[in-house]
């Protein structure tokens, strides 16, 4: 077992779950005053309720075997509860449960991203039984497609999901997706478009009417979400080597690149570059790197960066002129980021790319992974949203929505600025 790389995939899972309390700044920093608590609950109702099934089953269903799966007779029934885990193999570079730790912290960040769409609105509860069910039925199975990493008899892990596997069989080439374009963005993007769809607009919905109420809150939120992501990237090679370095300095140039671009458009548009977006734009080059950050030369990370930047900055206004409350851009920076990077790697991924000395197969099983992931995430979702809407009800009430839903739902207030008893 080497300790370094034990020591360095550790770390990087500590990185990696501070996102979600960054994620809950971002996200709640971008709300009114009123629906503030609301907001970054859901991130940490994730937190909380994801960390445990996956330690039940989640990690059973993603990592079942050499050879990546969803039926359900082909899940590692021994690794239920993480059993089977708790020995360290022969010859395995580091301990089964490190691993398991990093991969925990994908599926809570993955289940948080998904909230941003239905903010101001939505029922904690009815969203705590939505991210049980979607985690369930829909990112676990879809992180075996991914990332199943299997460990061989001699401790070494093999990849087996059929996104990378399965394409790379059946077309010479698998589809890239170091650290999550498919499995992370993609599929909480589309998911959020399902759940957007299904609440419905927020009173009032139109352009410039909704504006965030904390804007320090967005940059600490984007700052602690950079910060973790050198983990979520970097991390993803699971040894402290050239490709994690190289996904390192990646993981600066690309969101670098995205955060001038996106200010750059809101000044030749709005006439003014603003905080907001300059947290956005980062985090928009943060996704399209995601997917891209140990395939791409940096100069290639860059000119990604400017585009999914610019991209992102003018996909955000599609829910105006389409007429879909994403209350905080998920399909905007995450749906639309997650394609831009995953695609781009069917023209410069290093050796196999378009433009880099590889064909158009590349493209091909970059598209077919994307928009396998999109299509499963978008329609199950959308059942599931749909069920619990008719059901129970996923929406507040339209004057509860109004006075701001923090004290129906939580009984707190974002901000008291006086004891009332004084």
């Amino acid at each position: 077992m080497d300790q370094g790389n034990t020591a360095f995939l550790l770390i990087c899972a500590a990185l990696v779950l501070l996102m979600t309390p960054g994620l809950a700044f971002f996200y709640g920093g971008l709300v009114k005053a009123k629906s503030v608590i609301s907001m970054m609950m859901m991130s940490f109702g994730a937190l909380g309720l994801i960390g445990v099934l996956w330690v039940l089953y989640g990690y059973a269903i993603a990592f079942p075997a050499a050879e990546g799966t969803i039926a359900p007779w082909q899940i590692d029934w021994s690794a239920l509860g993480l059993n089977s885990l708790l020995e360290v193999p022969e010859g395995a570079p580091f301990p089964p449960l490190a691993f398991v730790a990093f991969q925990a912290t994908f599926a809570i960040i993955t289940v948080a991203l998904v909230s941003g769409a239905i903010a101001d609105r939505a029922k904690f509860g009815s969203w705590m039984i939505f991210a049980a069910l979607w985690a369930t039925i829909v990112y676990f199975p879809v992180a075996s497609w991914v990332f199943n990493f299997g460990l061989a008899d001699d401790g070494s892990f093999a990849y087996g999901g059929w996104i990378t596997h399965g394409l790379q069989e059946a077309f010479g080439v698998g589809a890239i997706d170091f650290a999550g374009g498919t499995a992370v963005h993609i599929n909480a993007g589309a998911a959020a478009l399902a759940l957007a769809l299904v609440l419905g607009k927020r009173v009032g919905f139109q352009k410039g009417v909704h504006v965030p109420h904390n804007p320090p809150f967005v940059l600490l939120g984007a700052g602690l979400l950079w910060f973790g992501w050198f983990g979520f990237n970097a991390g993803s090679e699971l040894a402290a080597d050239d490709f994690a370095a190289l996904a390192f300095v990646n993981t600066i140039a690309a969101p670098a690149a995205a955060l001038l671009a996106w200010l750059v458009v809101e000044k030749i548009k709005d006439g003014k570059p603003t905080s907001v977006g300059a947290a956005s734009g980062a985090v928009a080059g943060l996704v399209a790197i995601t997917p891209a950050c140990a395939s791409l030369h940096p100069i290639w990370a860059i000119l990604l960066g400017i585009i999914a930047g610019a991209v992102c900055a003018l996909a955000i206004e599609l829910k105006f002129k389409i007429g879909f409350d994403d209350s905080l851009d998920v399909v905007g920076i995450h749906l639309v980021g997650g394609l831009i990077g995953t695609l781009y790697l069917g023209f410069f991924a290093n050796g196999t790319g378009l433009f880099v000395g590889g064909d158009g197969t590349q493209l091909l099983v970059q598209a077919i992974a994307a928009f396998s992931v999109l299509i499963y995430s978008f329609v199950l979702a959308f059942i599931i949203g749909f069920a619990i809407e008719k059901t129970i009800g996923f929406r507040v009430k339209n004057e509860d929505e109004i006075a701001g839903i923090d004290t129906v739902v939580h009984g707190e207030e974002g901000y008291v600025l006086a004891d009332s008893k004084a």
